[in-house]
């Protein structure tokens, strides 16, 4: 009988213990934010902490400056949700495969830093939670969040793929112009508005007093074709068609005429660029204008603060900024960045969102900037004082409205293909052997052509 009752005591010890051992694992909040006060954020922060606190949310994200900046703003998160963050933080060229295969195993991951070009796959692979039923729910998002208030060029152009969202932009950019105020004043010039404003000024300036006209990206590969489509659009032309791509259908378009003209006009451009071009990627294409031998430069407004600051840039207070200028079709410029968002295998995707709440939200968005997060938001490019620290901000904000033209023509500057890295290597390399003068411009789109539809059998 006492053996008997050890046996049972042992038993129910043990049962016990398992219980509370399997109770440990379990986050100490597992309620919602339903029916609470959200409405400011220390009201957010209290129905957080009872609905989440003690739980922890784990994040993939590149090594990048909005990291970086995040990461700044993790104990004041913490400290009001009792949310913990635990950071896998890697190089840009590992994360992706390191997403994909946590999704395919264990799904460990909560919140993902998304590549808008990773888009198209991820949507295919199921790998993302579609955002907007987060983000317009006002049960779970309070209104100092402010989806809205992120550029519609941003939330509609970077986002998602095929008409669903699964991302916040947290980190983005699109191209304009930075051309040299001292020159155009002496030589009484006005800046671009238009593509042949823009080639009638590059030859201009080339050979005056010792700059060259243009200075652009356009090393052979992906740097090539990334410059080309920084204007390919405004004349109509592209690599795909998208239309037909929305339909499951890859068909590429680059014998078209417009897609040729293109091509045609870059090359004239680059014409009036330093000789070593062919060799340049954005690094280079900047460096040869904060040196001020250029009197114009094409590239990415993420890159305009290096321009604005006197320890880096010999040009920085005789420079000014306008947009891509408009081509025969119109505005579109590019548009490319990063997103914050939840993993399809998330088992605590509410707390993932909170996190994302937080540090994408309208609120904390000026602490994100001044931590050296990158501007999204149209109240940021408003901000005065962030203004007044980047000078380069109305051009911006001017550029991501000309570039939303593309998205308004139901077009993404990057095709949903998950081909496109092989299409644009294929296109920058014929595209810089007619820089070079080794082919033909319409011979050139053929080769891609041909190559890019043998990318598919």
């Amino acid at each position: 009988m006492k053996k008997n009752l050890i046996c049972v005591f042992l038993i129910l010890f043990l049962a016990s213990g398992l219980a509370f051992a399997g109770g440990s694992r379990q986050p100490s909040g597992s309620g919602t934010l339903a029916g609470k006060d959200i409405s400011t954020l220390a009201s957010w922060g209290a129905a957080a902490k009872e609905a989440f606190g003690g739980q922890t949310v784990t994040v993939a994200m590149a090594a990048h400056p909005s990291t970086d900046a995040f990461r700044s703003m993790e104990r004041e998160f913490t400290d009001l949700t009792g949310i913990r963050v635990v950071w896998d933080i890697v190089e840009e060229v590992s994360l992706k495969n390191k997403q994909l295969l946590d999704i395919q195993g264990a799904g460990s991951y909560d919140v993902l830093m998304v590549d808008a070009f990773w888009m198209a796959e991820y949507a295919s692979k199921n790998v993302l939670e579609p955002i907007q039923s987060f983000a317009e729910d006002p049960g779970k998002t309070p209104s100092w969040f402010d989806y809205n208030d992120i550029m519609p060029a941003y939330r509609n152009g970077i986002a998602g793929s095929n008409g669903v969202n699964y991302g916040i932009p947290t980190a983005g950019e699109t191209r304009f112009i930075a051309y040299r105020t001292d020159l155009f004043s002496k030589y009484n010039k006005q800046p671009p508005k238009t593509m042949d404003e823009f080639l009638e000024l590059a030859r201009f300036f080339n050979g005056k007093d010792g700059v060259y006209g243009v200075s652009m990206r356009a090393q052979r590969g992906i740097h090539f074709a990334s410059g080309w489509m920084s204007l390919m659009y405004n004349f109509g032309g592209g690599f795909m068609d998208q239309a037909a791509l929305a339909r499951g259908q890859d068909v590429i378009t680059l014998t078209t005429p417009q897609t040729i003209a293109s091509l045609r006009f870059y090359i004239d451009l680059l014409r009036n660029a330093p000789p070593d071009v062919g060799t340049y990627t954005h690094e280079e294409a900047l460096g040869a204008y904060l040196s001020g031998k250029a009197a114009m430069w094409l590239d990415a407004t993420a890159l305009a603060n290096q321009i604005t600051n006197p320890a880096t840039s010999t040009v920085a207070d005789k420079t000014a900024f306008v947009p891509t200028p408009t081509g025969p079709a119109g505005d579109g410029a590019a548009l490319a960045g990063w997103n914050l968002g939840i993993s399809r295998k998330s088992s605590k995707k509410d707390a993932a969102w909170a996190f994302i709440t937080f540090m994408a939200s309208r609120q904390k968005s000026v602490d994100y900037v001044r931590a050296g997060g990158v501007a999204t938001r149209d109240s940021v490019f408003a901000n005065a004082e962030l203004a007044g620290l980047n000078p380069s901000y109305p051009a911006q904000k001017a550029a991501l409205v000309a570039a939303n033209g593309l998205v308004e023509k139901g077009l993404s500057w990057i095709p949903q293909s998950d081909q496109i890295y092989q299409i644009l290597d294929v296109a920058g390399a014929y595209g810089s052997s007619a820089l070079a003068g080794t082919i033909r411009v319409e011979d050139a789109c053929a080769s891609i052509q041909k190559d890019c539809e043998a990318l598919e059998k």
